[in-house]
């Protein structure tokens, strides 16, 4: 398992590894307010959906602490505010709504105990969605395990690695699983344009674990399919909804579409927590933008003319068509399947 971890807890202090700084520097935030932590999501600090779903759980555990409650009722109330400002903090990931409303029910359930056994309660499941996490990753790691085989090479997008996660990563959980059983291949990773994810962390990470990576230029991806220089994609996603539709960094769309023109598999590693039943197609996916200086800048230098307009859209959604298959914990998909299996 890799040894950096995005997120800690720490007897009611949470340390998040700023992730901003990777590679240059490896420094983690102290947190003890839900709103530092909310900050460090919006800011990007933490990113990936399963590791700022568990970052959301942390922060109402953190929030928990606090309160000055003197009933279980008002204990709720309290937190509601805590609920709503970390499903505000990145609209697109569907991992922060779904740890949110986990715990919201599993309060609501339990009313009739105290505050302080509420409290306990509360620190034990964010606990237990981060362990859970990592076992989920696993799982998907050894769902994909077997498309890897010696001198194959796999191509990723973003960063879906353990820095994204509570532990192995979703698409590059078969990575490390392959590197532990002596799987020999390689691994081609996008930059992953504005904030460079696949540069700054997707290399970074497997470097540290010594998997054969090869940094490229996100316009290069369609060079090496035509050339054959691919045998399979695997992808995160940060919402993936019934019709099999998935949302993810943007570039993915551009990706897949590559792919299928050159048929080459293209799979997406996508933790339950991912799935968003309740949305019927990527139409419906609520697409976040972030701020123009992502575009203008890089690490604080400008490299675009003053007042430019941007368009930065974070996420781009991959419609099911383009899409071989869906790996869950649960097992592999088709995405017409989701509906019905899962």
């Amino acid at each position: 398992m890799p040894m950096l971890q995005s997120i800690k807890w720490e007897n009611g202090t949470v340390f998040i590894l700023d992730q901003r700084l990777l590679p240059e520097k490896i420094e983690y935030l102290k947190c003890t307010h839900y709103e530092e932590i909310a900050q460090a999501i919006e800011n990007l600090s933490i990113r990936g959906a399963p590791a700022i779903g568990i970052a959301a759980a942390y922060a109402i555990a953190v929030a928990s602490l606090s309160a000055k409650s003197f009933s279980s009722e008002e204990f709720l109330s309290d937190l509601n505010p805590v609920f709503q400002r970390l499903i505000n903090t990145r609209p697109t990931a569907v991992n922060i709504k779904w740890a949110v409303d986990r715990i919201k029910k599993l309060i609501e359930n339990n009313l009739s105990l105290s505050v302080t056994e509420l409290r306990d309660m509360v620190i034990e499941e964010a606990i237990k969605i981060h362990e859970e996490d990592i076992q989920v990753n696993r799982k998907i790691g050894e769902n994909l395990i077997h498309l890897f085989k010696d001198g194959c090479t796999v191509i990723t997008y973003c960063n879906a690695g353990a820095l994204a996660t509570g532990g192995y990563g979703t698409a590059t959980a078969p990575m490390y699983l392959a590197k532990e059983r002596g799987i020999n291949f390689k691994v081609i990773a996008c930059e992953t344009r504005p904030v460079l994810q696949g540069a700054r962390i997707t290399a970074f990470e497997l470097m540290q674990a010594g998997i054969d990576v090869t940094l490229i230029c996100d316009n290069t991806a369609g060079a090496l399919l035509r050339k054959g220089m691919i045998d399979f994609a695997i992808v995160g996603t940060d919402r993936t909804v019934r019709n099999g539709d998935v949302a993810n960094k943007i570039g993915t769309y551009s990706l897949a579409v590559l792919c299928k023109e050159n048929n080459v598999p293209f799979y997406v590693a996508a933790p339950l927590s991912s799935i968003d039943m309740s949305i019927s197609t990527g139409d419906m996916i609520p697409i976040e933008e972030r701020a123009s200086e992502e575009v203008t800048n890089i690490k604080g230098v400008r490299i675009a003319p003053e007042g430019v307009k941007v368009i930065n859209f974070a996420f781009d959604v991959t419609p099911a068509n383009y899409v071989t298959a869906i790996v869950t914990e649960k097992g592999v998909f088709k995405p017409e399947e989701l509906r019905f299996k899962l």
